[in-house]
């Protein structure tokens, strides 16, 4: 590697002046825990469909996934409340809404609240919100109502991104990166949160590819502390954000596919979309790597912190960057553990990569400085962010 002037301004403490730094991090859950197990038989008979064929695609769906649990907001309650969306045909968006703008927040200030008990400092210290969403839509958006449940300043500075799907989590993560960097002394707060509730539909021979997000998507909120310069007497950071890019591939616009319509959103995942990002991952990280001197195919001398799409993606990237199994690790947890959660996912992989950097310091082993955190969403776009593991360097 090329240090020598990546290290000049480091600090005593390993930690680059005005550089913006992950300093907590946070999550919630709605109450309803589904086990992978169970899945197909309760999502037939809510939905009152007895179609063997498709029960049989899901369970095979099911079992391929690698899922085991996840959290949903949906409930026998709710299906009482609202019968109709079980029903094929019938405009149910307002009352879709209607579940997922409450939820949404619900989760996200739930998740923010751990995040800055887990952080140390004060709310009065939150300069700023950014908060992402693909699950809800309102005027004024979700960032106001959270700012609100959380009583944060109401001079605090927000921004909202909107439906940026799987990416959402480190698309958020670039934005309060700059935000940080750009604000000295600022403190950024990034939620995220989501339902799977604006989506639901009955099963469908004429819709079979909605069994893959049945099989595979999940609900919960996450939430992160940004902040350049931290404070060491109280807070920890955790993980250092170098650089920062976001790439979309031309002429991939239509392989993640999502319709706002009056039955709630549609969706369309081409079954290409695994080598489309496989084929173009390489290049991407590369680039990313050079800026603080990686050669090309040192891909194991790095963390991956890698959003869990499916198992298919993340193993189309492990053949490619021919990484060692255990690089992967946290994000096939989180898969397994939650399912994919859309934005929220990222955070959870990271919560993992803490949990397993710890036992690998406790048995004497080293862990990886730097590494890549990657997620891949609508466009299609890419999101990477080339961080430093400062857990790895022992700051306190």
């Amino acid at each position: 590697m090329g240090e020598e002037g990546i290290w000049k301004d480091v600090t005593k403490h390993g930690i680059n002046p005005g550089k913006a730094t992950i300093l907590a991090l946070g999550k919630a859950f709605p109450p309803q825990l589904v086990m992978q197990e169970f899945l197909v038989d309760g999502y037939f008979r809510s939905t009152n469909c007895d179609n063997p064929e498709l029960k049989q695609k899901l369970t095979r769906l099911c079992k391929t996934t690698t899922v085991k649990t996840r959290y949903v907001v949906m409930s026998e309650e709710i299906l009482m409340k609202y019968p109709e969306l079980v029903s094929e045909g019938i405009p149910t968006v307002k009352q879709r809404l209607e579940i997922c703008n409450e939820a949404v927040t619900e989760m996200a200030i739930e998740a923010s609240q751990a995040c800055m008990k887990n952080w140390g400092g004060s709310l009065s210290d939150i300069t700023h919100l950014v908060y992402v969403s693909s699950s809800e839509a309102r005027l004024p958006g979700g960032d106001l109502y959270l700012a609100k449940g959380l009583g944060l300043s109401p001079d605090t500075q927000r921004i909202m991104l909107y439906f940026a799907g799987c990416s959402g989590g480190v698309a958020g993560l670039r934005v309060a990166k700059d935000i940080a960097e750009n604000n000295p002394g600022s403190r950024v707060l990034l939620a995220t949160s989501e339902t799977t509730i604006i989506g639901f539909k009955p099963p469908s021979a004429d819709r079979p590819y909605d069994l893959v997000g049945v099989a595979l998507f999940g609900d919960g909120a996450a939430a992160m502390i940004i902040g350049s310069d931290p404070i060491l007497e109280y807070e920890k950071p955790l993980f250092e954000l170098h650089t920062a890019v976001q790439e979309f591939l031309p002429h991939t616009e239509k392989k993640i596919d999502g319709r706002l319509t009056e039955e709630g959103i549609s969706f369309k995942l081409a079954r290409e979309l695994p080598q489309i990002i496989e084929d173009s991952v390489e290049g991407f990280c590369d680039r990313l790597m050079s800026v603080v001197g990686f050669q090309n195919k040192e891909y194991n001398k790095l963390f991956w912190a890698v959003h869990p799409g499916g198992p298919a993606i993340l193993n189309r990237i492990e053949k490619r960057l021919d990484l060692l199994p255990e690089k992967l690790s946290a994000s096939r947890r989180a898969l397994m553990d939650y399912g994919n959660a859309s934005s929220n996912t990222i955070v959870y992989v990271l919560e993992y990569m803490i949990e397993e950097g710890l036992k690998t310091r406790k048995d004497g082993r080293g862990d990886h400085e730097w590494g890549l955190i990657l997620a891949f969403g609508p466009g299609i776009t890419f999101e990477g962010i080339l961080a430093r593991n400062l857990s790895a360097l022992n700051v306190t």
